[in-house]
């Protein structure tokens, strides 16, 4: 095995040194060109690949590249270029004298003439002409065009111009007129008109056009449900201040508002004196401590209850409720006994009975609705009671309607809670604008309107929650300093 390994590679090695096309120095190796050639298929990649790899194929794919280089460079092959192009004619040293003497402005002209690095790094050195682009001389609907050019030329020998022709001379034998820009003046003369009214200029178009026309060509607006038309609240949007709140108010209007203020806390401290009383407790009674509810929920544990436990409480009897049970047996039976069939005459009677019942009924009705003839008067009379008591009712709660409409109604879990009147007092009045104290925020007063509207619903401030608990970690570095 250890020969045969070694005698491959030794076939590899002289195989490698046969195609390099140098005699090796092994005894044994052979002249490449006394060498015979290998032969096989050459229609096939394989035969490719081992006929550009042999001498030949080398020399002709380095004579092919060469070939290449020369095209691009010299645009030719350097042997088949004339005299002219390869060679040039010195002439001495004139031209050399001739650019010494040039000015600065001549040779900034020339600095200027000369392309830029740049430009010359990339273009293109290539003497081979790029190949043609068909598609770029190609003309989209080209024979479309030339009918197009055959029609106008057959045109033109009838005297007939194409339309473009005959627009261009229109507009060369009439010229358009520039319309003159409206100027300031042009626009005070303009008649005004009401944009809402519905005579404007603007809808006068439309007038009697039919409504299906108007709906699907977008000119008639879409017709809006009359519960949007009906506001929430009869209170206005932005309501006026007081007179007392003004910064220079006079004497009765800053009292009276004073006084409104000193009633609405008034009734706050009365509300708040109503709820004291209800959690206050009641007269001659303590506070439960933790001994009294001890008593209560042992109470009734520790006492043993009178006669409980003891043997013949049931079953010993006395002679009466011994007497009372057997009278309670015996009384079914006596009750079914009492019922009995009864007889065809009893039948009789009560169904006579029942008719007389019925005759007497009818004859009374009879009789009571001919009393209510002489009854019309005071019928009347409780009619129109009856009336004026409904239109009472009526009027009561139209009244209590249109008090509650300025109200805030209930929208939502909380009540509405009206701000607190801004007022400040007689000592706090400033003799100047400059020492006046704001009073008041715009924003808390647009919200609470919104709020007295019943366009909202009263809120409160969201409360934060730490939904985790805080640990508070002293650090040891903090720690050894304490120590």
């Amino acid at each position: 095995m250890a020969a045969g390994s070694s005698g491959c590679g030794g076939n590899l090695r002289w195989k490698s040194e046969a195609d390099s096309g140098f005699l090796g120095l092994r005894p044994t190796s052979v002249d490449p060109a006394l060498r015979r050639r290998r032969r096989g298929p050459r229609n096939r990649k394989r035969g490719w690949r081992r006929l550009a790899q042999e001498p030949l194929g080398l020399e002709v794919d380095q004579f092919l590249e060469d070939v290449r280089l020369q095209e691009r460079t010299s645009g030719g092959l350097v042997a088949e270029a004339p005299d002219e192009k390869l060679f040039f004619v010195d002439t001495g040293s004139k031209d050399r004298e001739l650019s010494k003497k040039r000015t600065k402005s001549q040779k900034r002209s020339l600095l200027l003439k000369k392309p830029l690095r740049v430009d010359l790094v990339l273009e293109n050195t290539s003497k081979i002409p790029a190949p043609k682009d068909i598609l770029a001389h190609q003309v989209p609907n080209a024979k479309k065009l030339k009918r197009k050019e055959k029609l106008w030329e057959k045109l033109a020998r009838q005297g007939e111009l194409p339309r473009e022709v005959r627009r261009a001379q229109a507009r060369l034998l009439h010229p358009p007129v520039a319309k003159a820009k409206p100027g300031p003046q042009d626009t005070v003369e303009r008649p005004f008109y009401d944009l809402w009214a519905k005579d404007n200029p603007l809808e006068r178009p439309l007038a009697g056009q039919d409504m299906f026309f108007l709906e699907q060509t977008k000119k008639k607006g879409v017709r809006r449900p009359p519960r949007l038309l009906t506001k929430p609240s009869q209170v206005p949007a932005v309501e006026v201040t007081p007179a007392g709140a003004s910064y220079n108010p006079t004497f009765a209007d800053h009292q009276t508002l004073l006084w409104e203020a000193h009633e609405v806390e008034l009734q706050r401290q009365k509300e708040a004196e109503k709820l004291e009383r209800q959690l206050a407790l009641p007269s001659g009674e303590q506070t439960a401590t933790q001994e009294s509810t001890f008593e209560e929920l042992c109470q009734g544990l520790l006492e043993e209850s009178d006669g409980e436990g003891e043997p013949g409480v049931g079953q010993d009897m006395g002679p009466e409720a011994a007497r009372e049970q057997a009278g309670g047996a015996s009384a079914a039976p006596a009750r079914l006994a009492a019922v009995e069939k009864k007889t065809e005459q009893q039948r009789r009677r009560e169904k006579a009975a029942r008719m007389l019942e019925v005759q007497r009924a009818a004859v009374r009705a009879a009789r009571l609705q001919h009393q209510e003839l002489f009854r019309l008067r005071g019928i009347k009379a409780q009619v129109a009671q009856r009336l004026a008591e409904l239109a009472r009712r009526r009027a009561r709660r139209q009244a209590r309607r249109l008090a509650e409409a300025d109200r805030p109604r209930r929208l939502g879990r909380l009540k509405y809670q009206a701000l607190d009147i801004d007022v400040q007092l007689s000592s706090e009045l400033s003799d100047s604008l400059r020492t006046l104290k704001p009073e008041g925020n715009i924003l808390r007063d647009c919200f609470k309107s919104f709020q007295r509207r019943n366009m909202i619903e009263p809120r409160e401030r969201a409360k934060f929650k730490r939904k985790y608990k805080v640990k508070l970690v002293e650090k040891r570095a903090f720690r050894e300093i304490q120590l």
